[in-house]
């Protein structure tokens, strides 16, 4: 391994780029910014050792891009592709956004927004319940939203006009791109050729299937534990395959993840979860600025006393199945078998491999049962309904007049920082919420000589003290 090779006032150095390409696994002349790019390149030949050695990536460093190609262990929704705005993608970006890549492939050095929109709609024609109208509005703002996804990580560039401007009105309205064929190449690289495959579960890593026993499983079994830890905020010892377990409490595992990235490893019973401080490896801040992030701190406390309130013990439930062969079954539903993958099929495969046949790993017997807290969604629903009643002068207006989706959404915050788990009737509560059970909450009370309320007006996470996970 190569960290512990580098000279140490060479490593944060290192153990930055590290985190940087971690969390982008495409990495562009502007994308996450300008310096990573530099970054990574000085480091690429270690970087790309370790990454093999320690998690099985294989990377791709040119002059112009970075591109870590992941093994894929499980599904995971918990990392959405997202717009400029912030917003979740829906079904409709997505197949946009597919199909702007495929246009972007055949096409020149240059395109404008129109002609773009164009090819594509074109496609949609082939996909049964899919359509691209110019003149409708709502598809002309997730067209938009799929090519500013694409120009964020540099592969269009704006050249002239405004893609707001079509949106608009595609009739006054335009927009010229200069396409970055190295990046579009780079976004889309499949492991497997997709027409081959009937599940989605194709495309998750074979190795327990292809090493059964001996050394090499060994090896592989250590490296889905280090994947893990980088992949999710917290990692439970339920998460893993029995056989895996006993690695997450081996030193040697976690220590080579905290040195390749510079991370602290905060261990308990329960799980390990990898504490950063740097802010360049996590893609939420917690606890953090804004409404959700505060309101998710203050119900966090309300839960963790609930919790704790012995005199008022709470029932225990099993956690909920993992989300991910719901998922599978979800995007499985969405394969356009008839007019897209059964002709696609009978073509050869010149790009990638075939692979091997669809195959779903096999999972060891299964252990005993584990049961968390358990709090109803009514105690939820009235908890932060007296949050917003005790802080709401403190909350962004659009929360301020609509607390089922504040609860909603800081659910889903926290649901996706795997501190509890949301079931059909309230809340299952994980063991690392607990961290967070001591923290102290200030609320910053507006002065009677101001006109307006200020950013800082909000309740101030700076005073807990706590990292962010």
């Amino acid at each position: 391994m190569h960290a512990r090779r580098i000279d140490s006032l060479a490593l944060d150095n290192y153990q930055r780029a590290a985190r940087v390409v971690l969390a982008n696994h495409l990495v562009t002349r502007t994308y996450p910014d300008r310096i990573a790019l530099p970054l990574i390149r000085r480091w690429a030949t270690e970087l790309r050792e370790d990454l093999a050695e320690l998690f099985g990536y294989r990377l791709e460093v040119t002059e112009t891009t970075a591109r870590v190609f992941p093994v894929i262990d499980r599904l995971d929704a918990g990392k959405p592709a997202r717009t400029v705005a912030d917003r979740v993608f829906d079904r409709r970006r997505y197949a946009y956004l597919a199909l702007a890549l495929a246009a972007l492939g055949r096409a020149g050095d240059q395109i404008t927004l129109s002609e773009l929109a164009d090819q594509v709609a074109a496609y949609t024609g082939r996909v049964d319940g899919l359509e691209l109208a110019p003149d409708r509005a709502a598809d002309r703002d997730a067209f938009v939203d799929a090519v500013g996804w694409l120009a964020a990580r540099g592969a269009l560039t704006l050249a002239d006009g405004d893609a707001g401007g079509w949106a608009a009105d595609p009739e006054a309205g335009e927009a010229l791109y200069d396409i970055d064929r190295p990046v579009v190449f780079a976004l889309f690289r499949p492991p497997r050729a997709l027409q081959h495959l009937h599940s989605v579960e194709g495309l998750l890593t074979e190795d327990a299937m292809a090493h059964p026993a001996g050394p090499a499983h060994a090896s592989n079994s250590a490296r889905r534990v280090r994947r893990t830890l980088v992949e999710r905020p917290v990692v439970y010892a339920e998460d893993l395959a029995v056989d895996e377990r006993p690695l997450l409490a081996q030193d040697r595992v976690v220590a080579d993840v905290e040195l390749f990235t510079g991370l602290r490893a905060e261990r308990r019973a329960e799980g390990v979860a990898l504490i950063d401080i740097s802010g360049r490896l996590s893609d939420v801040r917690f606890p953090g600025t804004g409404t959700l992030a505060q309101v998710a701190l203050l119900l966090v406390g309300e839960i963790a006393d609930r919790v704790l309130d012995i005199d008022n013990p709470v029932p225990r439930r099993p956690a909920a199945p993992d989300q991910a062969t719901a998922l599978a079954a979800q995007l499985d539903d969405a394969i356009p078998e008839s007019t897209v993958f059964v002709p696609l099929a009978d073509l050869p495969s010149t790009d990638f491999d075939a692979g091997e046949p669809d195959s779903v790993r096999q999972e060891s017997e299964a252990p005993e049962e584990v049961t968390y807290p358990f709090i109803e969604s009514a105690w939820v629903r009235e908890t932060v309904q007296a949050l917003t009643d005790r802080y709401g002068l403190t909350f962004a207006a659009q929360w301020q007049a609509d607390v089922p989706g504040l609860t909603t959404e800081v659910v889903a915050l926290l649901e996706r920082l795997r501190l509890l788990r949301a079931v059909s009737d309230g809340l299952v509560i994980l063991p690392a919420l607990a961290r967070y059970r001591g923290a102290v909450v200030t609320v910053r009370t507006k002065r009677t000589a101001e006109l307006f309320v200020t950013a800082s007006d909000t309740i101030g996470a700076d005073s807990v003290g706590t990292e962010g996970i």
